[in-house]
């Protein structure tokens, strides 16, 4: 089996990527090097892109019922400091809930974090700096 990294730069979500890895057989790994050889995609990523596109594509309508239900913001959703101190303000918990990329800023220190974010629930990336992600460690789903 062969191990294929794929780093999607095509469609960067808040500026960041995430990498995956693959394991291929030596039989699918060659029909794409040989697709690739013929033109039809500039590299392996090209094809491998294009097919998990082609594969949420199909499955579209179960994503959108499913992050209806769910209440799932789509996309990117960003907490700055300001949003978390005016969320502690409030006395206001936060339940974070997206698929897509989620991110804390930087600055936010671990005890605000704790103070406000009730839940972490992410399908996709969850940006955080190591002590926040410590500080809500039983909250992340």
């Amino acid at each position: 089996m062969a191990n294929l990294k794929l780093v999607d730069t095509s469609r960067p979500k808040g500026g960041e990527t995430e990498k995956i890895t693959i394991n291929l057989g030596p039989i699918d790994l060659g029909q794409i090097d040989l697709l690739v050889e013929e033109g039809f995609y500039s590299n392996r990523t090209d094809l491998i892109r294009t097919a998990i596109r082609n594969q949420l594509a199909i499955h579209a309508q179960v994503v959108t019922e499913t992050v209806t239900r769910r209440a799932l913001v789509l996309g990117l959703q960003h907490f700055s400091k300001q949003d978390l101190e005016a969320a502690q303000a409030s006395s206001e918990r936060l339940d974070i809930h997206v698929l897509g990329l989620a991110s804390i800023a930087a600055d936010v220190p671990p005890e605000l974090a704790a103070a406000t974010i009730a839940s972490v629930v992410v399908l996709g990336a969850f940006h955080a700096s190591p002590a926040v992600k410590a500080a809500l460690a039983g909250r992340i789903r």
